[in-house]
């Protein structure tokens, strides 16, 4: 390497790098960007059935311990549990398996069945709920594909609003006036999460 070769590199190498270093930085900002707008329209789309959300709670057990709980919501039937799933590719699941698989183009997985999660979540809000009645969904993200048929309690993020009426605010009294008493007596009893990686115990 010549001298003019190496004094040039003297000049322009930190300026080099730290043009280098901005550009990483700005790519680490606008994937973090994205990542956070596509958090937030999952939680939106999730929210237009509610018209009070909970989100990132823990519930008492009935044992001295807790159960987190991605989403509660007031529905028009009532209360609304949301476990939200962001599992992509192919899933394999059936209401008798221990675990579903998962396939994608470059990796196989499982993971285990949530239903019993499901399912212990449910009796424990129904404890709290009364005669409020208490419903539960797993949720997938459009990224997910059930190739055989969706398991008992699974539903697709986009089929929500269709299943359960989306707010309308205008009849809110109406439609869920009589839930008001098991949902405020659920709420007194919940607690903030930090398992969901979100900020804990919002309230829409």
């Amino acid at each position: 390497m010549n001298a003019q070769m190496q004094e040039l590199i003297r000049q322009w190498g930190p300026s080099v790098a730290g043009m280098i270093a901005v550009l990483v930085a700005g790519l680490y900002a606008l994937a973090r960007y994205r990542a956070f707008r596509a958090e937030r329209r999952l939680v939106a789309a999730v929210n237009r059935v509610g018209y009070e959300t909970l989100m990132n709670v823990m519930v008492p057990d009935g044992m001295d311990g807790h159960f987190h709980i991605d989403f509660l919501l007031l529905t028009q039937r009532g209360i609304l549990i949301v476990d939200l799933r962001r599992v992509g590719g192919n899933i394999f699941g059936g209401d008798q398996m221990s675990e579903w698989a998962v396939m994608t183009r470059n990796r196989r997985f499982s993971f285990a069945n949530p239903q019993q999660a499901l399912y212990d979540r449910l009796a424990a809000v129904r404890m709290l709920a009364g005669d409020t009645p208490v419903e539960g969904r797993i949720v997938f993200t459009d990224r997910a594909r059930f190739p055989k048929g969706m398991p008992k309690y699974v539903l697709m993020l986009e089929s929500l609003a269709a299943e359960f009426a989306p707010v309308d605010k205008s009849a809110m009294t109406a439609h869920v006036g009589k839930f008001r008493g098991g949902w405020e007596h659920v709420k007194r009893h919940t607690l903030a999460s930090t398992l969901g990686g979100q900020r804990s115990r919002l309230i829409f």
